[in-house]
This record gives C-alpha cells, sequence and structure tokens, in this order.
C-alpha cells in the first residue's frame, strides 16, 4: 500500500485509506504527516525529560501542538509546509535534547523517534511510511495509541485556539508531551487504557481554558437569531474556528464597504457580544463544510480558511481562497502568522473583495442559537420547572461532527422523530443535519438549543453537571439525559474522550463506530462506559426516551 491512514470517519471500508485519502489526501502528504507526528513523539519524548530537569517547555510544547494540528482532517494538503514543519521541529527535537543531556544523560533505548535525522523531502517520506500506523504490530497497543493520539491532536487544536488569545498553561503543555511520549515507550495495553483516560482529563482542561479565552475575550454567547440570507455588499467569508481571525478580520475590513459572512464552524462567532457591534458583520451563508465547493463558488468573494476543514478546490473559486493558521492547500494564498505584538494582514483578502460581485442568495431567513453554558444556566429555573412539569421528558446530547455520507441522514431523522418534549442540545457542525427544522419550542424555550462550534461541547457538560446539582443526584448518568454524537474528525475524538473522563456514560456514537477501534479495545469502551453504535431511528427513539 502507499499509505493507510484511518483517522476520520469515512476512512476507506471503515478499515483504513491505503491509496488515497477519501478525504482527498495524497500518498506523499500521508507520510509527510506520518513524519511529522513521529518527530513530534521525539520532541514530546525530550520535552518531557526536561520539564523532570524543571526546565520550561512551553514554546516547545506549543509548536508541537500546532504540528498535530496540521495532521487533523481536511487542515492542511501543503507538502512545501510539511517538509518545513518536519525540519523545523527536527531542530526544536534535538535542541530540547541538548539541554537536557546538559544536565545529565538519559540511561535505556531511547525510542526512534528521539534519535532519527532526515536532511530531504525524500528522507521524511521514507521515515513516514517506516514509521506510521502500522509500525506498532500489535493490533489492540496500536489502536491504543492511535485513540490516544486523535485525542491529543483535537486538545492541540483547542489549546493552539487559547494561545493565540494569550491563553496558555504550562501544565497543558508538559501533559500534551507526556501524553504523546506514552505512545512511544512501549507501555502495556493495560497502562495504554489508563493513559486514554487521563488524556480525556487533560482535554477537558484545555477545553476548560478555552472556553475562558472566548468568553472572557469576546463576552459570553447570548440568544442569538442569525441571518441567513444575503444583501446587496461585496463580501468575505470565513470559515473554521479561529475566532481571533474572526476578530481582526472584523476590524480591518470596518468603513471598507465590504461585508464579512460567517460559514460552517465559524456561525458561532454571531452570538458573540464582541462582533455584534460590527455593521457589516450581516450573518452566516450556507451550511457544513462538506458542501464548500457549491457554496463558495455561489458566494462570488473571497473565502479565508481559518482552521479545518478544507476540501480540494474547484476552479470556480480557487483564485479567490486563502489560508491561515495551521490550515494549507498547495498552491493557495497562505496568510502568515501575526507578528508578536501584530495582527494578520488581511489587505489582500479585501481589496480582492471589492472587485467581486455580492454573493448569490442561496436561502433566506434566520437560525436560532448562542445557549452556551452561561446563558443556559442564566435560564436554569425556566428549564428545571419545565423539567419538573413534565414538559421537558428528556434531553438528547447531538454534538459532534457533520459528514458527507448518506447514513448521516440518520441525524435529521432522529430530530425530526424525537418527540415534542425534548430538547437537542448540540454543538459543533453536527447541527446542520437539523438546525433549519422547524421543530418548534417548549414554553418558549426552542428545541435545538445550539451551544456553539465543536469545543463548546464543554458547555453542554457543563450544563449537564449543573443540572446534577440542582437536581441533588448522585450520578450525571441519572438526569434525563442521551447522547447521541456524530463524529467524523479528531477534534470529536477529543470530545469523546473527555465526556468519558467526565463519567458520562451510554453514548451512542455513529454514523460508524471508528475503524481504529480494535475489537478488544471497542470491547473495553463497551464494557466500562456502555459506548454504543447507532442503529435504526426508530429504535434508537425509542430507547432514548426510556433511558437506554
Amino acid at each position: 500500500m502507499s499509505m493507510f491512514c484511518f483517522q476520520c470517519q469515512e476512512t476507506a471500508r471503515n478499515q483504513g485509506c491505503t491509496v488515497r485519502g477519501v478525504c482527498g489526501k495524497q500518498p506523499e502528504t500521508a507520510t509527510l504527516q506520518d513524519a511529522l507526528i513521529h518527530t513530534v513523539r521525539g520532541i514530546a519524548f525530550w520535552g518531557v525529560e526536561a520539564a523532570r530537569q524543571g526546565q520550561t517547555v512551553s514554546k516547545e510544547g506549543l509548536f508541537g501542538m500546532q504540528c498535530l494540528f496540521a495532521t487533523i482532517t481536511n487542515a492542511n494538503f501543503d507538502n512545501v509546509r510539511f517538509v518545513a514543519l518536519i525540519a523545523e521541529a527536527l531542530r526544536v527535537r534535538d535542541a530540547l535534547r541538548a539541554r537536557v543531556e546538559a544536565q545529565a544523560p538519559v540511561e535505556g533505548a531511547l525510542p526512534d523517534c528521539a534519535v532519527w535525522q532526515g536532511q530531504t523531502e525524500a528522507d521524511y517520506a521514507a521515515k513516514g511510511a517506516e514509521a506510521g500506523v502500522l509500525s506498532t504490530a500489535d493490533e489492540d497497543a496500536r489502536s491504543l495509541q492511535e485513540l490516544i493520539t486523535y485525542g491529543v491532536k483535537g486538545l492541540s487544536a483547542y489549546a493552539d485556539h487559547a494561545a493565540m488569545l494569550g491563553y496558555e498553561d504550562d501544565a497543558v503543555y508538559v501533559s500534551f508531551m507526556e501524553a504523546m511520549a506514552d505512545t512511544v515507550r512501549g507501555l502495556s495495553v493495560e497502562q495504554l487504557v489508563a493513559r486514554v483516560i487521563q488524556t480525556g482529563h487533560d482535554i477537558v482542561k484545555v477545553m476548560a481554558l478555552l472556553d475562558k479565552a472566548n468568553t472572557e475575550t469576546y463576552g459570553h454567547p447570548e440568544i442569538t437569531e442569525v441571518n441567513i440570507g444575503v444583501r446587496g455588499n461585496p463580501a468575505i467569508l470565513i470559515s473554521g474556528h479561529d475566532l481571533h481571525d474572526m476578530q481582526e478580520l472584523l476590524e480591518q475590513t470596518e468603513g471598507t464597504g465590504v461585508d464579512v459572512y460567517t460559514h460552517s464552524e465559524m456561525l458561532p462567532a454571531n452570538y458573540y457580544p464582541a462582533f455584534k457591534k460590527y455593521e457589516h458583520f450581516v450573518g452566516n451563508y450556507g451550511s457544513s463544510w462538506w458542501k464548500q465547493n457549491e457554496e463558495f463558488t455561489s458566494f462570488n468573494g473571497p473565502i479565508l480558511m481559518t482552521t479545518n476543514c478544507i476540501i480540494p478546490l474547484k476552479d470556480e473559486y480557487k483564485d479567490r481562497i486563502f489560508t491561515t493558521g495551521m490550515a494549507g492547500w498547495p498552491g493557495v494564498k497562505h496568510i502568515p502568522d501575526r507578528p508578536k505584538g501584530g495582527k494578520k494582514d488581511f489587505s489582500e483578502i479585501i481589496e480582492l473583495a471589492k472587485t467581486c460581485p455580492p454573493p448569490t442568495e442561496i436561502e433566506t431567513g434566520k437560525i436560532v442559537g448562542g445557549f452556551a453554558h452561561h446563558q443556559v444556566l442564566a435560564l436554569a429555573d425556566k428549564v428545571v420547572e419545565a423539567v419538573k412539569s413534565g414538559a421537558i421528558k428528556r434531553f438528547v446530547v447531538m454534538a459532534g461532527c457533520d459528514g458527507r455520507h448518506k447514513t448521516r441522514s440518520y441525524f435529521t431523522e432522529v430530530a425530526e422523530a424525537l418527540p415534542p418534549d425534548t430538547i437537542i442540545l448540540t454543538a459543533g457542525c453536527a447541527k446542520y443535519r437539523y438546525n433549519k427544522l422547524d421543530l418548534g419550542d417548549i414554553g418558549g424555550i426552542p428545541r435545538v438549543l445550539d451551544a456553539g462550534q465543536c469545543n463548546d461541547s464543554y458547555s453542554l457538560a457543563v450544563i449537564a453537571l449543573k443540572l446534577k446539582e440542582v437536581f441533588e443526584l448522585d450520578d450525571v448518568n441519572q438526569l434525563p439525559l442521551s447522547f447521541d454524537v456524530a463524529w467524523y474528525e479528531q477534534k470529536a475524538v477529543a470530545v469523546l474522550l473527555a465526556l468519558l473522563a467526565l463519567g458520562f456514560k451510554g453514548i451512542r456514537l455513529g454514523p460508524t463506530l471508528p475503524g481504529f477501534l480494535s475489537p478488544n479495545v471497542a470491547k473495553v469502551l463497551v464494557e466500562n462506559f456502555d459506548i454504543k453504535p447507532t442503529g435504526d431511528v426508530k429504535a434508537d427513539v425509542a430507547a432514548m426516551m426510556a433511558g437506554n
């Protein structure tokens, strides 16, 4: 095989992509990503040793996280960027090693990732092919190592977003390094299972940090009606997850005659008070990431991809799409990182927008969101009374990712089939399967409560834990609460591990269980956490309403 990757839900035959990624990733890119991950493990190994000696490893930790962020599904396809990242990662790793060994030599055999060297793209590709997923022979150990790695990839994305807003925690960087180093220490299956749960606890801390960064910087999300139509000005479409990029784009477009619309996972930017003051911030255009070829074409103006998800481009818009941060596509103009103390320069995008026709209207109306923990808890009395009176019989968490596969119609059908006395709690792009349905409300409480981006699944956990206190329950699993979660990429894996660490059980996961779970590892998750696959809509709805 020319590559092997099974990190996303749409991996070929739910076993692994071996010729070309379903996402569009080429074999050369896949092997370079494997080499980069291998090198990050080397950074982690020496970073743990440095931390044990009392050295600070925050700078190296953030860089390592950004490297992993670049390997998330649909984030970066640019081989030139990966070659540069590997070369820098080797330099960072070797500098860490020199610092450690200057204080005391490390005894015992070193993992290969701590010592290998390479100088050319061919060296990197060869090492990636050698050190990829299948280099671990034991199926269960491999499954757990990848589960940890994918959880850490999600953790890395969230930590990077927080860091861009100036919110960092040295302990987070050490935890990241400990987790990645443990994937190359030859740990037993039992030890790796323990590391999986510890990684979940680490993810909870990072999600809390990002929540703090977002809300202290931009205010708590508010209940908001978001316009999904257009007006007649030239415009820029911003997609992805990075709110700092959103802020700087709004600042730089103010007074230029250019409007700004959000797309996909940037939709929740509409809920933050700090962004509502901009009159040229119009609303949201389009829907989920996988429809971008159609929606980017009809938008007519330039598109800024701040993070994943970017998919293979169409000619109709390839000359007006830009990437920034860890996102990348071969031949696409990349907006460089902001200089220290400065801002990114979006002037080229703004000038291009002025020459483009206004967006073509594809829908009209409004959608409602902004139900993060602060807003929902402000309505706690109303929610509790509705539960006590029987007006609300059950909450169903339908968070996570959207995707192309036809089986994802399951989530729309579940939303339509749930009784009118149920509330859907959502976060992430999974919402696009049902957030434009007319599902009504319960006593003024909308039946779909959108908390925000995928990282705002943290808000849903906070809400559940608070309700547990209010109802004086011993266990959060005693709440009238069910989980019917859609997954696609590694941030959804991070959310899953966070929920498991917080004690939530009985989670339905779909549209398929991850292909990287070996039968034995899947069995452990089923036995310990009652994880189950999504199934027949009617049967699943009946089971959830019965508390199963």
